[in-house]
């Protein structure tokens, strides 16, 4: 039931889409092309790509070596306290 306003919006966006035509898109193209090039985005972009650069630097380890812990509990069969996990009843041929 929910698919159907979908594919409504959908139908109507591709009609209204093509009846703009390939200038009207040139337009908007060259307009976000702008505005993304624009000095207080590009300020934005970067701010964010510093802060990203130092969460990284900053968590990376603790990430790593959260994974190493859960990679080699699933693969040696431990949890996360060191104890051995109980081994599943294997099938009888």
């Amino acid at each position: 039931m929910a698919k159907i306003p979908f594919l409504a919006g959908l139908a109507i966006g591709y009609v209204l889409g093509s009846r703009a035509g390939r200038e009207r898109y040139e337009s908007i193209k060259n307009a976000s092309s702008k505005v993304w090039q624009s000095g207080p985005v590009q300020k934005g972009v970067h701010s964010v790509e510093e802060k990203a650069s130092d969460l990284g630097r900053e968590y990376g380890s603790m990430v790593t070596d959260k994974v190493a812990a859960t990679v080699k509990s699933k693969v040696f069969g431990q949890d996360n306290s060191g104890a051995p996990r109980p081994t599943p009843p294997q099938p009888q041929p």
